[in-house]
């Protein structure tokens, strides 16, 4: 019995405006048979506007005839709670090390960017969005103040 043919699912975090066919691209669209300098063009030129280097989470779907098609999302909560703080990175294995702080202001911004442009957050609302970037800030070892 043959399986039935369906939609593959990818996810990456492509620098915007820096796709290559280099990893993490070129393998996870080239085990699929898709050429991943065409989704690179496409990328490059869809995440033009974005600052070079912003790391952009990004859903592929591959259809059963090797077309594709890709949404993006915005940067992950941990990228933007390091940006606001202005570290390099979080706490990592100094677990309970307060590495920094962040306003509650700064929580609630970062909330409100990701629920406007993902659309999967819309629904979910700002407060609760903004308790998981809270949660997020507080496994990187940042400190939320009033």
């Amino acid at each position: 019995m043959s399986k039935p043919l369906t939609a593959q699912l990818v996810k990456i975090v492509v620098p915007a405006g820096k796709a290559t066919p280099t990893p993490p691209v070129g393998p996870a669209l080239g085990a699929r048979g898709v050429k991943a300098m065409d989704f690179c063009k496409e990328f490059n030129a869809r995440t033009s506007h974005f600052q070079t280097s912003l790391p952009i989470p990004t859903l592929i779907t591959i259809s059963p005839d090797r077309t594709f098609t890709f949404a993006t999302r915005t940067p992950p909560v941990s990228y933007l709670l390091k940006k606001t703080a202005g570290l390099d990175k979080g706490s990592g294995e100094a677990m309970g090390k307060k590495m920094g702080s962040v306003t509650l202001k700064h929580v609630y911004e970062i909330a409100k960017i990701k629920c406007e442009n993902d659309e999967e957050l819309k629904s979910v609302g700002v407060e609760r969005v903004a308790r998981g970037v809270i949660g997020t800030a507080k496994s990187l070892g940042l400190e939320v103040v009033p």
